[in-house]
């Protein structure tokens, strides 16, 4: 008894955390912290010593980006939360796909154009950035294609 109350209480969390997402107007909230963040990256080129900044900024931008993944659409229904189920998983297997090919495609190009190249792999923010930019976008793709 005790013991299946627990699997229950575990269920309903699990059930809560599946279906957690944020009302439509995040939406444009992350949709504005996403450009904001990605305006000033783009003018901090123009700013000396202004490196301490850039964590900062790519935090925002992901931060943003996240907002605008984790927020529902106008017509939220369960067709919608299959075209975002589906977009999840396809945004996860390519980025693990293209951080396990990336690498070797710039040390070969590296070794063609400059002989001193070395095998480097990605930072969190390029994968997580890659990873939130392909889901928003097959998310929007599959909705598109099926209306």
């Amino acid at each position: 008894m005790y013991k299946q109350s627990i699997c229950e209480r575990e269920r309903t969390h699990l059930e809560k955390m599946n279906k957690f997402q944020l009302g439509y107007q995040y939406k444009k909230i992350g949709l504005i912290i996403a450009i904001a963040a990605f305006t000033l990256m783009l003018g901090r080129k123009f700013i000396d010593n202004s490196e301490w900044i850039r964590p900062i900024l790519q935090a925002f931008l992901l931060v943003g980006l996240l907002i605008i993944s984790l927020s529902k659409s106008k017509e939220e229904d369960e067709f919608i939360d299959s075209l975002r189920s589906q977009s999840y998983r396809l945004a996860f297997l390519i980025a693990i796909v293209y951080s396990l090919v990336q690498p070797l495609i710039n040390y070969g190009v590296g070794i063609l154009l400059d002989e001193n190249e070395t095998l480097q792999g990605f930072n969190y923010f390029q994968v997580l950035f890659f990873m939130l930019i392909v889901q928003l976008m097959f998310f929007w793709q599959l909705k598109r294609m099926n209306r």
